[in-house]
């Protein structure tokens, strides 16, 4: 068990088990079109976190499950909500589909977090049958604002399929076996065909006939065996998280295991691309910032990141319906964005008035070296400009300015919150997962391992960064090394600007269009 949470320390593995990601709701239609009548295959498979807020809805009796019994009377409810959200025409006349067959299964997901899947089996006839060229087209609407996949397949049973008017002919084979192999090139750019219509014409080959696997008659219980197994679940979900999150008993050693576990975790999420260390390493470069800074640095993550998976969750489990947890996820990322312009900003701001400030000593002092020479007074020569003087009271007073004075507390913390209230869905799972389990404050511990993990990762790259700076400004700045260093705090003020100006644009790109 030790062995478990020192591979996940050392080499953490992806806990995102949904190949289309944690927060989709992705959808498949197939279309059976014969002489007589169209057949509708629908399926839904809804990844673990909005199936985690489904099977809260569908817990009739309050006992923190779904029943076989509980999803045999909602499975029927549910294609028939279902139902409202697609739309079958023919010839231009609308057809309401009739329901034959329905299933309702939980398939295993990540972290103990089931994923749903609803399968709902419709027919609707052809008035009149397929004697001449006939139209018909079909939309899915359900679920419009939310991510996932969206697939429609067309096929003829002793009719020609054609294209009609103005749409282009929809495939008629699966591209993802009814959402249960997703095809990996197409994960980055999923599928999103909502709607598709063909003109069908008499005569062609005749299919063989189809029972869908996962569903049965009304009168029914689902068949035994429909639900998938586990290596048949769309994307092969689960097994990517560390069982001993899901423990039947919570043990001494099995608490300490999973709380190095989800911290390992953390640190691996740390180490993934996209996750600030350009940006906190540019920022503790161009404020000159201290080991206390990138330990505070490190720690404000943390508290940011803990909080935003807190909210997430509490969202999750309360509010989904008023506000879809993947439009946060969406959303927050641009906020994020923007935070990091406005540091950014400042930070060139500041090194640019820094620099003006310098350059205005150094000619302040050159002119005053000139002056003392032309008075006859004998000047030592020293190579740095003094600092800036005043008088007051006959007095002259210096104000000697550290070169670190760019800093503040107020942008430590800022960036540390755009860092860390980017919501990590790993960290979710894991917590919903304790939720299942009845786990609720074990699973708050975990995330804040998680945090915690990020943090040591955060933290310990502008710890050993800073130390490394440290030796080298104490370099002559006529070496190489030193213009280098007298350099580095402007360049990497420009770097926090444009990444934050970069995520600006990607986040704006992932931002829904309707």
């Amino acid at each position: 068990m030790l062995a478990l949470a020192a591979i996940a320390i050392l080499g953490p593995a992806a806990i995102a088990a949904h190949p289309l990601g944690n927060f989709t709701i992705n959808h498949y239609a197939g279309l059976r079109i014969s002489s007589e009548e169209v057949a509708l295959d629908v399926v839904i498979d809804q990844a673990e976190i909005p199936a985690f807020g489904e099977r809260r809805r569908l817990d009739a009796n309050g006992d923190g499950d779904v029943s076989e019994a509980e999803a045999a009377a909602a499975r029927a409810e549910e294609c028939a909500s279902l139902a409202r959200s697609l739309t079958l025409t023919i010839d231009g006349a609308t057809v309401g589909p009739r329901l034959e067959a329905a299933g309702l299964s939980f398939p295993p997901g990540a972290g103990g977090v089931p994923t749903m899947r609803l399968v709902c089996e419709y027919v609707a006839p052809v008035p009149g049958g397929v004697a001449h060229e006939t139209t018909v087209a079909f939309a899915d609407a359900s679920y419009a604002e939310r991510l996932g996949w969206r697939e429609i397949v067309v096929r003829g049973d002793g009719v020609t399929i054609g294209p009609a008017a103005g749409s282009p002919i929809p495939p008629t084979s699966d591209a993802s076996a009814r959402l249960t192999a997703y095809p990996a090139d197409l994960l980055s750019q999923p599928l999103d065909i909502r709607a598709a219509a063909v003109v069908v014409t008499p005569g062609g080959p005749s299919l063989a006939p189809f029972v869908a696997p996962d569903a049965a008659p009304l009168d029914s219980l689902p068949l035994p065996g429909g639900t998938p197994a586990p290596g048949e679940v769309p994307g092969g979900v689960g097994g990517e998280i560390p069982d001993i999150f899901v423990a039947a008993e919570l043990t001494p050693i099995v608490i300490v295991a999973s709380i190095l576990v989800a911290a390992g975790l953390g640190a691996g999420h740390a180490l993934t691309p996209g996750h600030g260390k350009t940006l906190v390493a540019a920022y503790l470069v161009g404020t000159r910032g201290t080991v206390r800074h990138a330990l505070l640095l490190g720690l404000s993550v943390t508290v940011s990141h803990t909080l935003g998976i807190l909210a997430l969750a509490l969202l999750v489990t309360g509010a989904e319906s008023i506000l879809p947890p993947d439009a946060v996820v969406r959303t927050v990322p641009l906020l994020a964005a923007l935070g990091f312009v406005a540091i950014g900003a400042w930070m060139v701001g500041s090194e640019v008035r820094r620099r003006m400030a310098v350059r205005s000593l150094a000619l302040a002092h050159a002119r005053a070296h000139a002056d003392g020479h032309d008075h006859g007074h004998d000047h030592g020569h020293d190579p740095h400009p003094p600092e800036p003087e005043h008088s007051h009271g006959g007095v002259r007073h210096t104000h000697v300015t550290p070169a670190g004075a760019t800093i503040t507390w107020r942008s430590l913390f800022a960036l540390g919150l755009a860092g860390g209230i980017i919501p990590s869905t790993n960290a979710l799972i894991i917590l919903l997962g304790a939720l299942v389990a009845g786990r609720a404050a074990f699973g708050v511990v975990l995330v804040i391992a998680f945090g915690i993990g990020m943090a040591l990762v955060l933290g310990g790259l502008g710890v050993g960064l800073v130390l490394v700076r440290g030796r080298l400004d104490r370099l002559p700045s006529t070496s190489a090394l030193g213009r280098l260093t007298t350099a580095a705090p402007l360049v990497a003020s420009v770097v926090v600007l444009g990444v934050g100006l970069w995520l600006t644009a990607q986040a704006i790109g992932g931002l829904p269009t309707g």
